[in-house]
């Protein structure tokens, strides 16, 4: 039996708002339209916080230069490593750091600068605050704003044992394979071992030609641990996990990168992470946020999506 033409408005108009709502997170961004978009990632002109950062995560000899713990001092310029970086994934399937909820992490987190940023030298609190309201002004889900908001909580990790900011912040790449020059400042790779190693510095080095992305070791750091942790620990969409995981993933996402490895199943984590990133980095010039104003809504969406005590 056919229905009346005013269900047939109805159910058509039904079909269209469910077909925006899963369209809308991938729109382009608005907020960063007015924006100098060339002010941004400016690495060559970085401070030497900024370089110095990179020339320790990727492995150069920085001598005397920072300070470090006994560890650290006994690895020496065996930075990101395959080695170290199967090392951390075994470590943390041992080891439960913490125990406490979302917004209480944001707090903890708030006394972090990252080396590793060029744009900002805002708290940690201040930045996942923007990046949210820079997504929720745009209309976006609120999935993706409270994805926005915990996306950088990874960072817990220098507060828990970490040896340096290298293992924790920074542009990630595969590690396994040889180090492309689609990396910042690829130069500063040259004391890294793996360089030297006979599997390791082939390009596709452990893996196979179009493994996927889900078959590969990403550089240990915030991304990968929080990936992690919200996999088993939230609701979060496929899209939100992956605008996690590969936010700091520049070489791929922005520069285009190991597509030798990649393969079709990326694609979408490949559409989920563009359209998180201009929130993620263009917000960084945005006004000041007030985080006791903007907490109650923020903890209605963190009930919605995460336990109210997560294990770090």
């Amino acid at each position: 039996m056919r229905m009346p033409d005013d269900l047939d408005a109805i159910s058509d108009a039904v079909d269209d708002v469910n077909i925006l709502k899963g369209k809308v997170w991938d729109e382009n961004s608005q907020f960063d339209q007015e924006k100098d978009k060339a002010q941004f990632r400016q690495y060559e002109e970085a401070c030497d916080r900024v370089k110095n950062f990179y020339k320790e995560q990727h492995g150069t000899d920085l001598g005397n230069s920072g300070p470090r713990n006994a560890r650290s001092d006994c690895r020496g310029t065996e930075k990101q490593t395959m080695e170290f970086n199967i090392e951390m994934r075994v470590n943390m399937r041992k080891t439960v750091r913490a125990k406490m909820g979302v917004w209480e992490a944001m707090e903890k987190l708030n006394t972090l600068v990252d080396d590793s940023d060029p744009d900002t030298d805002l708290s940690q609190i201040e930045h996942l605050l923007q990046t949210a309201e820079a997504i929720r002004r745009d209309g976006k889900p609120e999935w993706m704003q409270v994805t926005g908001l915990v996306h950088d909580l990874g960072k817990l990790l220098y507060l828990f044992g970490s040896e340096g900011q290298w293992d924790v912040v920074g542009d990630t790449f595969v590690v396994g394979c040889a180090f492309s020059d689609k990396i910042v400042l690829p130069e500063t790779f040259a004391g890294n071992p793996d360089t030297k190693d006979a599997v390791y510095s082939t390009e596709y080095g452990v893996y196979k030609p179009h493994c996927g992305l889900d078959n590969v070791m990403l550089s240990w750091g915030h991304d990968e641990y929080l990936y992690h942790i919200m996999k088993e620990q939230s609701s979060l969409p496929e899209e939100g996990l992956a605008m996690i995981r590969y936010h700091s993933f520049y070489p791929w996402h922005r520069e285009g990168a190991y597509t030798h490895l990649t393969n079709s199943s990326d694609d979408k984590a490949l559409a989920a992470v563009r359209a998180f990133n201009p929130y993620d980095l263009y917000s960084k010039s945005d006004e000041a946020v007030d985080p006791a104003a903007l907490r109650p809504y923020y903890e209605g969406l963190i009930e919605r999506y995460f336990n109210p005590v997560i294990e770090w």
